[in-house]
């Protein structure tokens, strides 16, 4: 009887720990005693509302239920994509499609989050009124031409300005990339009139200069003929033109005869010979 008591009542003291850890388990399901941060995040630690100093890092982390509270904000690289009306230095309307990859500096999610808000309240609360601000002022220093041939140096300067002017939230610009321009339907017709009309003019150059390079080509050989010319009358003499008829002479005489039986007499003038070889 009395085993049979004392079995009673382990098993009675078993059942009882088993509630007992069942409930404190469903406590912890519901007030939660400790806060988790995944990878990639920070948390915001408030208490009864109130945004703490400390922000939790990655892992695990004891808090107290009711009076704590964790937000977990993202510090990993946003992307995002804007899309911005400006006007060039000349009155150009300019529409400009641009991303901007952003991130939350870790340590100051805090104020981050207790200044502006979470990821999605700081893009449409800061970001995108900064970038068509920058946006608005950058363009305003180039014309339209400009902006498409200097698209490097916009870059660069939308870039730093936007990081200077996101820096006081919190947020780190990590990179701007100009996707496109578009400009009014005039203007990019004027545009690429333009290009055919520089196109025409540089193959009218190029032609123009060809001829003169080919005319001037001409003028140089007909200079150099007439000097070769001029020279080779200057070193013709009786003596050289004799010697170049001996040397040419086949060894038989004329069959022609004079009225007295005689050779005729062949006269050798330098000038006519040369005037022949021309």
């Amino acid at each position: 009887m009395q085993s049979i008591n004392r079995g009673t009542t382990n098993s009675f003291k078993l059942s009882f720990y088993l509630a007992g850890g069942i409930f404190l388990l469903f406590l912890a399901i519901i007030f939660r005693p400790f806060a988790i941060v995944n990878a990639g995040e920070r948390g915001v630690i408030m208490q009864f509302g109130k945004v703490q100093n400390q922000v939790l890092d990655e892992g695990l982390h004891p808090i107290v239920p009711v009076v704590t509270t964790v937000k977990r904000l993202s510090v990993r690289v946003h992307k995002n994509s804007f899309q911005a009306d400006a006007a060039s230095k000349d009155l150009q309307k300019i529409t400009t499609e641009l991303d901007v990859n952003w991130h939350i500096e870790p340590t100051k999610v805090n104020k981050v989050f207790q200044q502006v808000g979470n990821e999605e309240q700081i893009v449409t609360g800061i970001i995108t009124p900064s970038v068509s601000e920058v946006l608005k002022a950058a363009t305003a220093k180039k014309t339209a031409e400009e902006i498409i041939t200097l698209r490097t140096e916009l870059k660069e300067e939308i870039d730093k300005n936007l990081k200077n002017r996101l820096a006081a939230y919190g947020l780190i610009v990590d990179d701007v990339s100009l996707v496109n321009f578009a400009f009014s339907p005039e203007f990019s017709k004027a545009i690429e009139s333009k290009q055919i009309a520089e196109q025409e003019a540089k193959q009218a150059e190029f032609i123009a200069k060809k001829a003169t390079q080919e005319a001037q080509a001409d003028i140089n050989r007909a200079k150099g003929q007439a000097e070769a010319q001029r020279l080779q009358r200057q070193t013709l003499t009786p003596e050289l033109l004799q010697k170049q008829a001996i040397e040419k002479w086949d060894g038989r005489f004329p069959t022609v005869m004079g009225g007295n039986n005689t050779l005729p007499l062949i006269n050798i003038n330098p000038a006519s010979v040369a005037n022949q070889q021309q």
